[in-house]
C-alpha cells in the first residue's frame, strides 16, 4: 500500500478539526501571557495541559505530514527509475512513518471531555482466597510497569496486604498526559488461567480481579457533596510505609452515604491529607458514575444493545495449557504474555480505543 501524497494527507485535517485545535493554541497563549494568569494555579495547569496536548497533536500532524511527502517523492525517483537501495530505504521509512501515524491517530481518538486528566485506577479481586489476591497483585505490577514506560508518575493511595500473598485492594494514582484517556480500556473484569503456585497438587486455576479506573477530579468541575452525607473513619495505618504510617491514626475511610461508594486513603502524612486525598478519590468516582450514566442515556437514544455491560469480563490472560492474551471486546490478542504482565498494553489500548468511534 502506498502512502499518500501530501496534497491528500492534509485534506484529512478538517476531519479531526486542525484549524480549530490551532486557533485554540492561539488563544491559550494569549491567556498564558496575561498579567493575572498565575493568580489561580489549578486553573493555570490545567490550560498549559491542555495547550501542550494540542502542541503536541499538531506537531505530529505536521511531521507526518512531511514524511508522507518525502516518502511520495521517493516513490515517484523508484517509478523514474528503480533502485533496489532507494526502495529498501522507502519501505524502512513507509514502516515509520505507520508507527507514527498509529501514534497519531490514537492521539486523534483521545478527545473525551476528561481523557487529559490523570487516573485513578483501584484492583479489587475476586473470590478466590490467596490465587485471587495474587493476580491482584500481578496487575498492579503490570500497569505500574505500563505507567513507567509510558513516563507518568505513580503514586500509590491506598494498598491492603493479603495475609499470605498478593493484596486485597489497592488504589493508585497514575500522573500523565492522557493518562486517563489511555487507561479508561483498562475498566472491567480480568481473567487468569494458569497453573497456581499456591496449589501443591499443581491444578489449573481461573482467578478473577476487577480493574475500576476513573479520572482524578479537578476543581474545574462542579461536584458538590454535603458533609452531612458523609461518614468518615479513621484509622491506624496498615502495610508498607515507613515507621510514621504504622505510628499514627492517619488513614482514613470515608463513606458517600446516598451512593453506599467507600474510599480509603492511609499514605499521607497526616489525617488531614488522607482525608482531602479521600474526598478527591470520592468526586472521581462519582464523576465516573457521572460518565456512565451518560454513555447508558446516549446508547439507549441511539437504540444500542451493549455486549459488554460495565464491569463485565475484558480480558483473559491464559498461561496454560497455551500463552495468550485475548482482548474479548475487540478480539485483539498477543500470544507473549510475559510481554504484556511487563506492561506491553498499547495494542490492546489501541484497538480498544480505535473500536470506541462509532
Amino acid at each position: 500500500m502506498f502512502p499518500p501524497a501530501r496534497q491528500n494527507w492534509s485534506s484529512l485535517a478538517p476531519l479531526f478539526d486542525l484549524a480549530g485545535k490551532q486557533e485554540t493554541i492561539r488563544k491559550n497563549e494569549e491567556r498564558m501571557n496575561a498579567e493575572d494568569f498565575w493568580n489561580d494555579q489549578k486553573a493555570a495547569q490545567s490550560l498549559i495541559r491542555e495547550t501542550n496536548n494540542l502542541r503536541s497533536l499538531n506537531d505530529n500532524f505536521n511531521a507526518l505530514s512531511t514524511s508522507l511527502e518525502e516518502i511520495s517523492m521517493s516513490l515517484d525517483e523508484l517509478k523514474e527509475q528503480f533502485d533496489p537501495d532507494l526502495k529498501e530505504l522507502v519501505d524502512e521509512e513507509y514502516r515509520e512513518a505507520m508507527k507514527l501515524f498509529d501514534r497519531f491517530e490514537v492521539q486523534v481518538l483521545l478527545a473525551g471531555p476528561y481523557d487529559s486528566h490523570n487516573a485513578i485506577l483501584e484492583i479489587h479481586p475476586g473470590a478466590g482466597g490467596t490465587e485471587a489476591m495474587d493476580w491482584g497483585e500481578m496487575l498492579y505490577r503490570m500497569y505500574t510497569r505500563y505507567a513507567e514506560q509510558k513516563g507518568f508518575k505513580v503514586k500509590v493511595l491506598n494498598y491492603l496486604e493479603g495475609e499470605e500473598a498478593g493484596l486485597k485492594s489497592c488504589s493508585i494514582l497514575i500522573e500523565g498526559p492522557m493518562a486517563y484517556g489511555y487507561l479508561k480500556a483498562e475498566h472491567g473484569v480480568h481473567r487468569l488461567v494458569r497453573i497456581s503456585p499456591f496449589d501443591s497438587n499443581a491444578r489449573r486455576h481461573t482467578s478473577f480481579a476487577s480493574v475500576e479506573v476513573m479520572p482524578e477530579f479537578e476543581d474545574d468541575i462542579d461536584i458538590e457533596i454535603d458533609e452531612r452525607d458523609l461518614e468518615v473513619i479513621t484509622m491506624r495505618a496498615s502495610g508498607a510505609g515507613g515507621q510514621h504510617i504504622n505510628k499514627t491514626d492517619s488513614a482514613v475511610r470515608m463513606t458517600h452515604k446516598p451512593s453506599g461508594i467507600v474510599v480509603t486513603c492511609q499514605t499521607e502524612r497526616s489525617q488531614i491529607q488522607n482525608r482531602e486525598r479521600c474526598l478527591n478519590m470520592l468526586k472521581s468516582k462519582l464523576l465516573k458514575k457521572k460518565i456512565e450514566e451518560n454513555a447508558q442515556k446516549m446508547a439507549e437514544i441511539r437504540g444500542e444493545q451493549k455486549a459488554n455491560e460495565w464491569g463485565s469480563q475484558i480480558r483473559s490472560y491464559v498461561f496454560c495449557p497455551y500463552t495468550m492474551v485475548k482482548d474479548l471486546r475487540t478480539g485483539y490478542e498477543v500470544g507473549n504474555i510475559q510481554s504484556v504482565m511487563d506492561g506491553d498494553l498499547d495494542g490492546f489500548i489501541f484497538s480498544y480505543l480505535k473500536s470506541q468511534v462509532q
